[in-house]
């Protein structure tokens, strides 16, 4: 700072002294008031630009896992619809089993062979209509229920972290189900789902003595048996899922956490300096005041 000399009037350097430090003061008193109403440490580059970089670093990672955790969370819904549907499947296998259970037995006669057939054929109509009706956006979740003669094996797939990383659950989108065209949500992945599907035919369903009985069955048995692996394998996907989930929001909330602590401002802080500076403005205004006037002692020399 200037050393201020009051004999020398035409520089006044006392006074510049005081309106430079009211200057400062002033200006910093600005930037902690614009904190205060932004919520905001970094208000332009300017204020921290190696702050800003990584602040803005981490606001794009916060803001994907924020993104991933939603796709993550329809992810759960739509394998909830597939459970859902499978459960309904499986249900509705049970009541045929049970059916077919109490036909194993010669004290039927022609009439209620054939009043079972037609239930049991009835209840593997309502699977066909499970099957069709389970869809998620249009994408039928456990087949197809057009009857064409199978398809391939398609897959939804799922982003899953901040990256774009995806995870995919594969299923098989084939025909009717009382067409023996099959059902397979899973890819045909293991013995009882390798492409024969449900097996519901005509011909399964034929019942006219113990021995046809026996035979649907047996055949329900693995009709079950392909729907329980399903099953097995959605829950399976749907833990997955949530192990990614519980993941993802905690590294959200550290990312978040890493964000404000740089990128916002810490209001305690903000309004004790900006209190400071307050006082500090009114005192240097003063100052400034009295260095304008303090020049004035040298008149007397000319009394």
């Amino acid at each position: 700072m200037a050393t201020v000399d009051f004999s020398r009037t035409a520089g006044n350097i006392g006074a510049l002294n005081a309106f430079n430090a009211m200057q400062n003061v002033n200006n910093q008193l600005a930037m902690h008031q614009t904190r205060l109403a932004t919520g905001k440490r970094i208000n332009e580059a300017a204020d921290d630009p190696a702050g800003l970089v990584l602040a803005t670093g981490f606001d794009v990672r916060r803001q994907g896992m924020k993104t991933a955790i939603n796709s993550i969370g329809d992810a759960k819904n739509v394998m909830a619809t597939m459970e859902g549907g499978l459960k309904k499947v499986q249900d509705v296998l049970v009541k045929m089993r049970n059916k077919a259970l109490e036909a194993q037995t010669d004290a039927l006669g022609a009439d209620e062979f054939t009043a079972i057939q037609t239930q049991l054929r009835a209840y593997r109509d309502e699977i066909d209509d499970i099957v069709g009706t389970t869809k998620w956006n249009g994408v039928n979740l456990l087949g197809s229920n057009s009857g064409s003669a199978g398809g391939a094996t398609s897959a939804l797939s799922f982003v899953v972290d901040a990256d774009g990383g995806s995870s995919s659950f594969s299923f098989q989108a084939l025909g009717d189900v009382n067409a023996n065209q099959g059902f397979d949500p899973v890819g045909g992945s293991g013995s009882a789902a390798s492409g024969t599907g449900l097996g519901l035919n005509d011909t399964l369903l034929t019942l006219t003595d113990e021995t046809t009985a026996a035979t649907a069955r047996g055949g329900l048995d693995a009709a079950l048996d392909i729907v329980k692996q399903s099953l097995g394998q959605v829950g399976a996907f749907t833990a997955r899922l949530s192990f990614k989930e519980e993941a993802l929001t905690v590294n959200h909330a550290n990312v978040e956490a890493a964000y404000n602590r740089i990128m916002n401002a810490n209001m305690a802080e903000e309004q004790v300096e900006a209190s400071k500076l307050s006082i500090l403005q009114q005192t240097s205004t003063a100052m400034l005041s009295q260095a304008n006037a303090a020049p004035q002692f040298v008149l007397s020399l000319f009394r």
